[in-house]
């Protein structure tokens, strides 16, 4: 059943990408293979993802906390690609008979020619004015990696960005609190991603371990 989903979202995924043309993504995630997640993309020369590329951390997050998500679909949100392309991100989320979430179908938006043409108008009005964008998911972001690896490291320094102090000088509790956070995205649902918490943080699994149990 899932493969005939699957197989008609790809049809939808090549039909949406025509339509919308070279300037817009379209990725179909299957979220049972986190590692190979992505089973059809067009116009991948935006983010340079391939077919067979991992998941995103925004779908991480959301599969990690899914019961509590009411909404069928995530608009107009901000994602940024490995080489910092600024894009308008919408998914929206694939569920089987028992109303799982089994796929996502995500529509990447690349603005890099609007904020061009946006700073020059800027630059010959004289005068920049600061618009809110029409977001409505705003508390939402995304950043797109091709391998799993690419994905925890990227979700483990933002984390720990987040403290102006490196993991060298933080305390125990601030470790803790780096920890709970990554668990919250759903860092841990990764294969080795323990280890890697534990290597960027300077302390042991053991210890990584313990500040998941308490």
């Amino acid at each position: 059943m899932e493969d005939k989903i699957l197989t008609k979202y790809k049809i939808l995924t090549e039909f949406l990408a025509e339509v919308m043309g070279e300037h817009c993504e379209v990725v179909l995630h299957d979220v049972e293979d986190f590692e190979n997640s992505i089973v059809a993309i067009e116009n991948n020369h935006i983010s340079g993802r391939k077919i067979g590329d991992s998941l995103t951390d925004l779908a991480l997050n959301v599969l990690k906390d899914e019961e509590n998500l009411e909404c069928d679909y995530l608009s107009n949100y901000n994602g940024k690609t490995h080489d910092g392309k600024e894009l308008r991100s919408s998914t929206y989320f694939i569920r089987d008979e028992k109303e799982k979430v089994i796929a996502m179908l995500c529509i990447n938006i690349d603005l890099s020619r609007y904020i061009e043409a946006r700073d020059l108008l800027n630059t010959m009005i004289g005068k920049r004015n600061d618009i809110e964008e029409n977001n409505t998911d705003k508390n939402f972001a995304e950043n797109f990696t091709s391998s799993i690896e690419e994905l925890i490291d990227s979700m483990i320094e933002n984390s720990i960005g987040s403290k102006s102090i490196p993991p060298s000088r933080m305390t125990a509790e601030e470790k803790k609190e780096i920890t709970k956070k990554l668990d919250k995205r759903g860092v841990f649902l990764l294969k080795n991603s323990v280890s890697k918490v534990a290597k960027k943080l300077q302390t042991s699994e053991a210890t990584v371990y313990r500040y998941l149990n308490h």
